[in-house]
């Protein structure tokens, strides 16, 4: 910008004059890309930080993601619309908050598979859907939790935001929400519904 800034100034003052032999120095041909904060967006495949997650604790991702968010008849379960890669990526941002983030909810694995095998002597992504619900009963509330179970349920609480943040992203579980999308209009465009005018008072507008 320094350097854009004086060969505009020199354009209206005539040219600069410097020491005998002294150049300005050119600038560089293209600028450079920092492979963290300045990632190239425009060649697919490319991402901007490599993924933290272990296979374990992906594991554990989707089993609590699919007991929070399971498949049913108005969409598809967490896993099924990649809300395990989406937390994966997230907590793999090398940006202060989403490290924060990282600490909380890898953490807050580990405290569930630790519970788990202290009540069933399994992993939680070994459970049956049944011990997983005793388990995330007690901490689905951080208001009411046992002072044993404050730390996994702020971790839920995390974990919970960061879940359905990913699911209701994806276009296949706005059916859950009630919206629609875009959808071409046939003939005439009818105008809004009625009922929406009468309620929002605008009939005798």
């Amino acid at each position: 910008m320094k350097w854009l800034a004086g060969t505009a100034a020199a354009g209206t003052v005539g040219p600069v004059i410097g020491a005998p032999g002294e150049t300005e120095p050119a600038p560089p041909a293209s600028p450079s890309r920092h492979p963290i904060y300045d990632p190239d967006f425009a060649k697919p495949g490319v991402f901007p930080w490599e993924k933290q997650f272990t296979a374990e604790e992906l594991k554990t991702t989707t089993a609590l993601a699919d007991l929070i968010l399971p498949k049913d008849d108005n969409g598809p379960a967490a896993s099924e619309v990649g809300v395990p890669d989406f937390i994966n990526e997230w907590c793999s941002a090398p940006y202060d908050d989403n490290r924060e983030d990282s600490e909380s909810i890898r953490g807050g694995l580990a405290w569930l598979n630790t519970e788990s095998f202290r009540r069933f002597e399994k992993r939680f992504d070994e459970l049956a859907a049944a011990e997983q619900v005793q388990i995330v009963d007690d901490i689905c509330d951080d208001s009411i939790a046992k002072p044993e179970h404050k730390t996994g349920a702020r971790f839920f609480k995390k974990f919970r935001q960061l879940c359905l943040g990913g699911y209701y992203t994806h276009s296949a579980t706005w059916k859950h929400l009630g919206y629609v999308g875009n959808l071409p209009v046939a003939g005439p465009y009818p105008g809004p519904p009625q009922e929406l005018i009468e309620k929002l008072g605008l009939q005798d507008v």
